[in-house]
């Protein structure tokens, strides 16, 4: 181990709960890990599991709901303890004690609904409930207060689901939650409680339901059994559905910093045993769910007034992957606990390779949302797009061949990459060729923008696997038809990718976003981008950061219209920041002609000019499966996988390999 991660491995309390060391598992919607009793499936058993086999210190379920008559939910959705609590026992017994096998502890997060914020794809049928009539964060709909006799039967609900928690070996609870605009937030927070009863009006008024949750526990379970509190420090709401941008000056309407620490005093006076702090609500998902566009550790700030303001153990998390960032955060007295969560979703392993001093066998998260959050609000479904295996441990287990292969593998992106790893692993022979002098294929130009960082850090990742693996590698190697039927492999595998798509508007040069990432071009200071998906986006970004005057101009009348399933924290940040940062968009718009000074659009409002010094296309991209089709009939064992196959995003090319990779035998 590095000396100076020491700090993360020390022991810290929680009440009367030792945890090995500094890092819990932070807690993510277990969707797809509950069964239709209640209960955790096979598959949320060997996911929690996995992570504490992987050394993480102290695991934290996702939201499991205490209350399934007045906030409805359909089953199978996540776990309740209370719906059967002799199967809901006999299931997570079979979870906490393979845990404790290793040293770990586990807290059960209780729920005592969303209220407000339920996604839809969750709701169903059911009526959304809150504390007053406001509306609903996703649907046109005004939320049913809730009475006085349902607030205490969720009350004593979540005493009988915390006694179940504990009987079924949990070492604690979690309570979810006065953080993010859930159901206890909405109570907790001024802009959407407009009780004149006992629940609301005053701050003390307001958190009265989570300290009658907190009084219910404790009366239950003993005074020795530690009950933590998720908890959002500030809303950033500037209005119903409208969020606050980092370094935007705004009114807060929702809960404000002053507010915030004086509640967690209270919140510590009522006894809750460590506050596990971050910032944001649904009306401003990118902070609450931080994509790559925010920076890493950007709870620490938050966490540290908090820390100097109460007297209980701190827990933080938002993106604090980066372990120097990390140390830093627990030596400088911000949080007791670093908290991960999508980064154990894409390496269960990491506490223990970090303890090891191998770093460069972590697989990086990429921020990207596209397998956790992208997938519940879609299809209800938590996996990760940088690992297959992410709660379907058992079920996509590799399992070793008996039939030795030599695969060929014509490409290194990506999905070639994931493709030879995966084989190397069976005990096949891969052998990757690539025609560029890197790996990486389409992130090498996607990682160039700075917060996109981690792109990179994956192609490294790679790299690293591949070379442990001894995968033989060649590369600025093109392989043609009559070089891939002759190589007498056993199975061929193309992952050639795919190229940008291009068109010409006369004269004047257009560059694609690829060369311009690449610094290919030489770009001028008046910058059109034609395509307002992704990367058109992200570049123009970029290019602003850079201190260039940005137009971006797009056929489809808004942004963002083409890509998914994108993440709201990610899609609505990256719309907001466009027009913050001062880049100009045209929609439902056409370019029609440039010649090398002025760009001609047809808008709805007529034609008009655009003074471009360079003008970049990001229109999309066509897969490079030309190789295939030309070897396809010569070769009796051949995949097209990745791009070369479906232009998509890094997880359908990951996933699309590892698929085709488990299972050439």
């Amino acid at each position: 181990m590095d000396k100076k991660y020491s700090i993360l491995f020390d022991e810290v309390s929680i009440g009367s709960c030792v945890i090995k060391n500094r890092f819990a598992m932070a807690p993510m919607g277990p969707l797809g890990l509950g069964d239709s009793e209640g209960g955790f499936n096979q598959r949320g058993i060997d996911y929690y599991v996995e992570r504490a086999k992987g050394g993480t210190g102290l695991i934290i379920t996702g939201v499991t709901f205490v209350d399934n008559d007045i906030e409805k939910h359909d089953m199978p959705n996540c776990p309740c303890s209370t719906h059967t609590p002799v199967h809901f026992i006999r299931t997570a017994r079979e979870m906490t004690e393979k845990i404790h096998a290793y040293g770990s502890k586990v807290f059960l997060q209780l729920s005592g609904g969303f209220g407000r914020v339920t996604i839809p794809t969750n709701l169903g049928e059911h009526p959304p409930v809150a504390p007053s009539p406001i509306p609903h964060r996703w649907l046109d709909k005004t939320c049913r207060p809730l009475t006085k006799e349902e607030i205490r039967r969720i009350v004593v609900q979540f005493g009988k689901g915390a006694y179940n928690a504990k009987r079924a070996g949990f070492d604690g609870v979690q309570i979810h939650a006065v953080h993010e605009g859930y159901l206890l937030d909405q109570f907790a927070i001024s802009m959407f409680n407009n009780r004149t009863d006992e629940y609301g009006g005053s701050l003390e008024n307001r958190l009265r339901f989570a300290r009658e949750v907190l009084e219910e526990i404790k009366n239950t379970c003993g005074s020795d059994f530690p009950v933590t509190l998720r908890y959002s420090v500030k809303s950033f709401i500037k209005d119903w559905r409208k969020g606050g941008l980092p370094g935007e000056e705004f009114e807060e309407k929702g809960r404000d910093i002053e507010e915030g620490i004086e509640a967690a005093k209270l919140l510590v006076e009522y006894g809750y045993d460590a506050l596990d702090v971050d910032v944001g609500s649904y009306d401003a998902w990118w902070w609450s769910h931080p994509p790559m566009y925010q920076e890493k550790g950007l709870y620490i700030p938050y966490a540290k007034m908090v820390k100097e303001a109460v007297n209980v153990p701190v827990i933080c998390a938002g993106r604090m992957d980066n372990p120097d960032l990390a140390s830093d955060a627990v030596r400088d007295g911000a949080c007791d606990i670093v908290s991960l969560g999508r980064p154990l979703l894409a390496d269960p392993d990491y506490v223990n390779k970090l303890k090891a001093g191998d770093t460069a066998s972590i697989r990086p998260c990429l921020s990207c949302h596209e397998g956790c959050m992208g997938r519940i609000q879609e299809y209800s479904a938590l996996n990760c797009a940088v690992n297959p295996q992410a709660c379907r441990e058992s079920a996509e287990r590799l399992i070793p061949t008996q039939h030795k292969k030599k695969v060929l593998i014509v490409g290194g992106g990506v999905s070639g990459c994931e493709a030879a790893r995966v084989l190397a692993l069976r005990g096949h022979e891969p052998i990757v060729y690539e025609k560029t002098g890197r790996l990486g294929g389409n992130l090498i130009p996607g990682g160039v923008p700075s917060f996109k960082e981690d792109d990179h850090a994956l192609v490294a990742w790679y790299e690293n696997e591949l070379k442990k693996l001894n995968v033989e590698v060649h590369l600025n190697t093109e392989l043609d038809a009559h070089d891939v039927i002759n190589f007498d492999a056993d199975v061929v595998i193309v992952a050639t990718g795919s190229k940008p798509k291009v068109f010409s508007l006369g004269e004047g040069p257009l560059y694609t976003a690829q060369d311009v990432l690449l610094g290919k071009v030489d770009i001028g200071n008046d910058v059109v981008i034609i395509g307002g998906g992704l990367v058109g986006c992200e570049t123009a970004l970029w290019l602003k950061d850079m201190g260039k005057n940005v137009t971006i101009v797009e056929a489809l009348p808004k942004l963002l219209a083409v890509n998914g399933p994108l993440c709201h924290a990610n899609s609505e940040m990256l719309k907001e920041l466009i027009p913050f940062k001062g880049i100009r968009t045209i929609t439902s718009a056409k370019a029609t002609a440039y010649d090398g000074k002025v760009l001609k659009v047809n808008t709805p409002d007529g034609d008009i000019d655009i003074a471009a010094d360079t003008v970049i296309l990001a229109v999309g991209y066509a897969p490079s499966d030309s190789l295939y089709k030309e070897v396809e009939d010569e070769i009796p064992n051949v995949y097209l996988i990745g791009d070369a196959g479906n232009v998509s995003n890094i997880m359908y090319a990951i996933w699309n390999a590892f698929e085709v990779a488990k299972n050439i035998d």
